[in-house]
């Protein structure tokens, strides 16, 4: 499992998405899911580090959801028409 910071701006989007590509090549498992519940602070990065994070799955051939989201950054990412592109952990 992949897990987000507890701060992820603008500022830390580089760096996290860096970390998260790292981890993922070392992923043996066919989902990659990624725990966001740690987060704390954020803006919109999150959102752009998340879909990154989630189309470098995809490429590798693995699935991808997300666990822990904050409802806040659930709802930005209704507001910007991509919440189905994160897929709650089962």
């Amino acid at each position: 499992m992949l897990v987000l910071p507890a701060c992820l701006t603008h500022d830390e989007a580089t760096a996290c998405s860096r970390m998260l590509r790292q981890a993922l090549q070392r992923e043996a498992d066919g989902t990659v899911v990624v725990d966001a519940s740690p987060l704390q602070e954020f803006d919109s990065s999150a959102i752009a580090v998340l879909l990154e994070t989630r189309r470098e799955a995809l490429e590798a051939g693995k699935a991808f959801a997300v666990s822990g989201l904050p409802e806040r950054l659930r709802s930005l990412a209704g507001l910007y028409g991509v919440a189905g592109l994160l897929p709650a952990a089962a």
